[in-house]
């Protein structure tokens, strides 16, 4: 039996996901989360093969902040993410952080309950879209960002000056200048705003 926990902030999203899993033979709903901290709590407790794991949810951690600490775990169970996001920074923040798997909440149920099954057998579990996104970088290596080069675009994006990125980071202005001078340079851009607007448009950025 797949034993399997999920880690959403949506009690309507919980509730559906637990029906369409439940009704399968060999998948069984241990226990819910509503918060990062309670998912981690929760796989000390339950012992879960596979965790769905929202992404966007708490306001302290992320789903790929406490992915990466259940992972850091002995026999620490599969985390397979499950999210409205489709972003680069997304993706790779959540494969760096040991995700098996990574799915859209539009999918279809039954490709659903297939990368259920397959993270349980330790095999990887992509969307379709976004194996085609991975696959798009490896063709595309000269826009492919680091996940530090994507966090200092967000906090572009979001209007910070050097200065405040540099306290965010923990680095120094030099550093962030440093991270700013290579994406301008595999963006091709040669701007604060222009990087925003070509990251957006690649999707690196929401």
């Amino acid at each position: 039996m797949i034993r399997v926990a999920i880690a959403d902030d949506h009690p309507v999203v919980r509730a559906g996901l637990r029906a369409l899993l439940e009704h399968e033979d060999d998948l069984t709903v241990v226990g819910e989360a509503a918060t990062p901290d309670e998912a981690f709590a929760l796989v000390q407790s339950v012992n879960p093969s596979v965790v769905l794991m929202d992404l966007q949810f708490g306001e302290q951690e992320t789903g790929a902040d406490v992915t990466r600490r259940i992972r850091a775990l002995d026999a620490a169970p599969y985390v397979l993410v499950l999210t409205n996001y489709d972003t680069d920074g997304d993706i790779l923040g959540a494969v760096e952080a040991g995700a098996s798997g990574y799915l859209l909440k539009d999918a279809p149920p039954h490709e659903l309950i297939a990368a259920v099954r397959a993270a349980a057998a330790g095999e990887s579990a992509l969307a379709p879209v976004i194996a085609g996104r991975l696959l798009d970088r490896m063709r595309a290596p000269q826009v492919s960002l680091s996940k530090r080069e994507i966090e200092v675009l967000e906090w572009v994006a979001a209007g910070m000056s050097n200065a405040a990125i540099a306290g965010e980071m923990f680095v120094s202005q030099t550093t962030v200048k440093s991270h700013l001078v290579h994406i301008f340079s595999k963006l091709n851009v040669s701007s604060r705003t222009a990087a925003v607007s070509k990251a957006r448009e690649l999707g690196v950025l929401r």
